[in-house]
């Protein structure tokens, strides 16, 4: 709580070692306290959490862990090299590690040519992409990522779905904000919805399509009857002149939904399904945004 306003309320999150996980909500839902509970740099009113089987703020759990906040700042009279090197020092590494650490993690990131330049000459875009290889700059466990892909052309968000990626290939789990839903739909394995400091919903990526698909058919000579009684069957249904659309769960149901507009005498001319998006879903549970 922050004074009379409750930030998080309830909220029960697990996440797995080696998954992309997205955390999604509109402004204001809880989502930036809520990391900061998990690194340890708020506590909770009430209840706990753990972080790499350890209590969140454990000095040793946080040594495994990388963050790149939405608004962050670096100190803009370093040169790249010494903000990593900074870092690196900062989670233990050795002197002698970060000799090779830093070249590489600046290739990884796209700034190798800037190794050695002022960080109050970079642009946006650049500084986003320092922010990300300060987080993995130790090799963490476990990495937090507000909003990584803000300033970033579409190369950038393409390098750090790359790196997203390769994080998960060596073990490591990504906990990742983000308000571009497209790059997360691509990106993560399971996804979490989170409105009022509560999570509203679940979705594995990785076995279905968001909330089933949305099918348009062209239709003609469809009878009332079987125009009712088609409604019992699939979800927003609507047909304008001989354009027939509706939801379903899953693609599986398209056979005997087709066989049933034939044996009632109508004429289908073709069927199209298309996999309803994760903004879909977005703007389903959490409702427009109102600027909050």
């Amino acid at each position: 709580m922050f004074g009379s306003r409750v930030a998080v309320n309830g909220l029960s999150l697990t996440v797995n070692r080696g998954e992309i996980f997205g955390f999604l909500g509109p402004n204001g839902a809880g989502k930036s306290t809520s990391i900061k509970m998990l690194l340890g740099l708020v506590r909770p009113t009430a209840g706990q959490a753990e972080v790499l089987g350890a209590p969140s703020g454990d000095v040793d759990a946080r040594r495994q862990i990388g963050f790149l906040p939405e608004d962050f700042r670096f100190y803009d009279w370093l040169t790249a090299t010494e903000l990593l090197h900074l870092h690196g020092r900062l989670c233990g590494m050795s002197a002698g590690r970060l000799r090779t650490r830093v070249p590489e993690v600046l290739e990884l990131v796209g700034i190798a040519q800037h190794a050695d330049r002022r960080l109050r000459g970079f642009s946006k875009g650049m500084l986003q992409r320092l922010g990300l290889g300060q987080a993995l700059i130790h090799e963490p466990w476990i990495v937090f990522l507000d909003e990584p892909t803000s300033g970033l052309d579409p190369m950038g968000r393409r390098m750090v779905r790359d790196v997203i990626r390769a994080q998960r290939e060596r073990g490591a789990t990504v906990f990742l904000n983000s308000h571009l839903l497209s790059e997360v739909e691509i990106t993560c394995d399971r996804v979490a919805f989170i409105k009022d400091g509560e999570v509203i919903a679940n979705q594995d990526l990785r076995t279905s399509s968001p909330e089933g698909f949305h099918v348009t058919a062209q239709v003609g000579n469809l009878p009332p009857t079987a125009l009712a009684q088609l409604a019992g069957l699939v979800r927003a249904l609507r047909y304008e002149g001989d354009q027939l659309t509706f939801g379903v769960p899953s693609q599986d149901v398209l056979p005997e939904i087709v066989r049933f507009l034939v044996a009632s005498g109508a004429d289908v001319y073709h069927v199209t399904p298309e996999p309803l998006s994760l903004e879909d879903l977005f703007v389903k549970l959490v409702g427009e945004d109102r600027g909050l």
